[in-house]
């Protein structure tokens, strides 16, 4: 078969769409009459199509064809054929799924995977009733925790009692967690029919990337970790990074250009990225991660919140000044609904948000102290936005910001996962803003939470609790919340799917529970 894997749905506007392949060999790709080339990165050959002039609102059968031969749609399928659908250039409807933390294949320990259930309730429904995006907020692979099957296939290529051990080691060996990850049927016509969206979180290179200075040095002591995030970043470049650009940001991306042009293979450019992408110069990252996509009124802009952190020199933010001023400057524009999407949540359970921010001050502190807090930081995961406390206030006063503004978005929502729960939780101002503002948390797509973890997760929403953890947090040098935030449903567990659903100044959230029988809704909430 000359497709690999693909194709994936990305980048759809009014008129135009991405289109992402990779390949079994060099050659063409053809979807409806646009063709390219592929392009190489060690020995993998990948094609990302520009689909340019189609019409606004309108659907589109397509298959794919390599050399001249029809590869996609695949012969027997059960499902309906792959389509690609524009935005209709107006204020209709506009629904966007979001999750994260997804396993692949099925696992009786983790539960049906709400995203497979979910493929398989749009292809037996209505178009009419299919989304217009999908989000997914970091760890679409495992890189640290394998599947059997990997572990296996790893052994067979290498030494697995040699450092990483089952955790993938190279590029190589990251291709094949997307093959698993993508290559299943129900996900793969999803991808192929909904535009996605992504952005990476800790466990696609490994649990607790960029934690902390402390962690980042133990690291990077490691002899096998530098090949290890070359390939995370070298295979996040090309399986996720790409289709989240546009045409426009495409033709000014220059590693992009020399990738397609070059004729040869692009292994080196891309380590050279990567290098650079990973390396923290006078306080900035060497790459961009962040970006933003429009639909309609509705704006999306999506953080880095991981490879982006700044942590030498005394300095924790989770980017640097430059990508938030990036940041702030995209979030400044006339919308009905401004998503902020971030793998990790704004605002935690309120007793975890001031422990964390608590842990931050404590770490800074010399001697013992600071050496016990820094392994409770690294053991407990406190490594969220209330733990760059900087960059939590710089996030709260953006959304004020632009919840104040003349004529501000109906709703302000943070999308978010990793914490494998879900939950809505609405924030308030000291002083007031006009638009409604909002975390939303969905996670985990397809994993577990362990069950003696579930009522300790819920009792961090006491307020009693959480008027303790306060005290505390002021004690050790914490200062006054910027915001306050209550929450109106949750926590949800098991494996789930949210959707925000937006018809003009309106708006809708629901979280779907995936069940043996498909999904099932247990939360629905009004946001505007």
């Amino acid at each position: 078969m000359s497709l690999l894997l693909g194709p994936l749905l990305r980048h759809v506007d009014e008129k135009s769409a991405t289109v992402w392949v990779e390949t079994r060999a060099e050659g063409e790709v053809e979807v409806l009459g646009t063709t390219a080339r592929t392009f190489e990165i060690r020995g993998h050959h990948y094609a990302l199509l520009v689909l340019t002039g189609l019409e606004p609102g309108s659907c589109v059968e397509y298959e794919v064809r390599v050399d001249g031969e029809k590869a996609w749609p695949l012969e027997g399928s059960a499902f309906p054929p792959s389509r690609i659908r524009t935005l209709p250039g107006n204020g209709s409807r506009f629904r966007l799924v979001f999750g994260s933390c997804r396993k692949p294949h099925d696992d009786d320990a983790l539960g049906p995977d709400a995203l497979a259930a979910y493929a398989r309730r749009m292809a037996d429904g209505e178009e009419a009733d299919w989304p217009q995006a999908l989000l997914m907020l970091g760890d679409q692979v495992y890189a640290d925790e394998t599947t059997d099957e990997t572990q296996e296939w790893l052994s067979r290529r290498r030494d697995t009692a040699e450092p990483p051990g089952t955790e993938v080691a190279d590029f190589e060996e990251y291709t094949h967690l997307y093959h698993e990850a993508w290559g299943e049927p129900a996900i793969r016509w999803l991808l192929s029919t909904v535009p996605t969206s992504m952005i990476f979180d800790d466990h696609d290179v490994r649990d607790d990337w960029n934690t902390s200075y402390t962690w980042q040095r133990q690291m990077r002591a490691q002899p096998w970790w530098k090949e290890r995030l070359r390939g995370a970043i070298m295979s996040y470049w090309v399986y996720q990074h790409l289709g989240n650009l546009g045409p426009a940001e495409l033709a000014e991306d220059a590693t992009f250009q020399k990738a397609v042009t070059s004729g040869g293979d692009n292994a080196d450019l891309l380590v050279s990225y990567a290098d650079e992408a990973d390396n923290e110069r006078d306080g900035t990252k060497g790459a961009r991660w962040s970006y933003r996509r429009d639909f309609g009124t509705v704006r999306l802009l999506v953080i880095d919140s991981r490879a982006g952190r700044i942590l030498a020199g005394g300095t924790r933010s989770m980017v640097d000044e430059d990508e938030f001023d990036w940041i702030e400057k995209n979030a400044a524009a006339p919308c009905d609904h401004l998503l902020i999407g971030s793998s990790l949540p704004w605002l935690l359970p309120p007793v975890v948000s001031h422990l964390q921010s608590l842990n931050e001050r404590s770490c800074a502190r010399p001697g013992r102290r600071g050496r016990f807090a820094e392994k409770l930081r690294q053991a407990a995961d406190l490594e969220h936005w209330a733990a760059f406390r900087a960059s939590f206030e710089r996030l709260a006063a953006m959304i004020a910001r632009e919840g104040r503004r003349e004529d501000p978005p109906a709703t302000i929502a943070v999308l978010s996962g990793d914490v494998h729960h879900a939950y809505i939780a609405e924030a308030r101002y000291p002083r007031p803003v006009e638009s409604a503002v909002y975390q939303l948390t969905c996670s985990p797509v397809h994993n577990a939470m362990p069950r003696p973890l579930k009522p300790i997760f819920a009792a961090t929403w006491s307020p009693r609790l959480a008027s303790l953890a306060r005290r505390w947090a002021t004690r050790g040098g914490v200062g006054p919340d910027p915001v306050t935030w209550a929450k109106l449903s949750g926590p949800h567990f098991g494996n789930v799917v949210a959707t925000v659903e937006a018809t003009g100044r309106t708006a809708v959230t629901t979280i779907e529970q995936a069940t043996v029988d498909g999904l099932v809704e247990v939360a629905r909430q009004r946001l505007a």
